[in-house]
């Protein structure tokens, strides 16, 4: 993989681990990756107002979510996904994945996603959903293996995608 100006993250040797938002480095590191990751969203799907674009740091943490990170060789979290736990019988529904712009393109998403549905939630629906006009978010869904389900506008001027992994 080539180098990007946050370093080179090989997939292979990335760990995937918890995040505990209770530390405090971990959640700013955390909230400026949402901020910076969403902020390119807006850009491709042509709308600001994406919630997280405006969530403070103590927003963030309370929202009752599961972290999990990728972190770079370099010890630097790459990216995250994140998720409300789900009820016994029901699918898993992801609250977001975002990776550190400086590293897109490297499979940091691909591997947070895989890691959810082959280790964590193997027998699991997972849903997600993104701006319909996002195509790097649409085509990894598309390339591992989601279902996309009907667009819908929460709001005027924004389209979102929704996507379902079965087994």
């Amino acid at each position: 993989m080539a180098d990007s100006p946050g370093g080179t993250l090989m997939p292979s040797s990335a760990r995937i681990r918890p995040l505990d938002l209770t530390d405090d480095a971990v959640a700013a590191t955390v909230h400026r990756i949402g901020r910076e990751a969403y902020a390119v969203e807006a850009e491709l799907i042509a709308f600001d107002g994406i919630p997280a674009l405006s969530e403070s740091l103590a927003d963030m943490r309370g929202r009752g979510l599961t972290w999990l990170g990728a972190v770079a060789p370099d010890g630097e979290i790459a990216g995250f996904l994140a998720w409300e736990e789900p009820a016994a019988d029901g699918p898993l529904r992801l609250d977001r994945l975002c990776v550190d712009p400086a590293r897109f393109r490297l499979g940091v998403a691909s591997l947070l996603l895989r890691h959810v549905l082959a280790e964590l939630f193997p027998d699991r629906p997972v849903e997600v959903t993104t701006g319909a006009g996002n195509t790097p978010a649409v085509t990894l869904y598309e390339r591992l293996g989601f279902t996309r389900g009907a667009d819908f506008s929460p709001v005027p001027g924004l389209r979102m995608a929704s996507f379902t992994h079965t087994r």
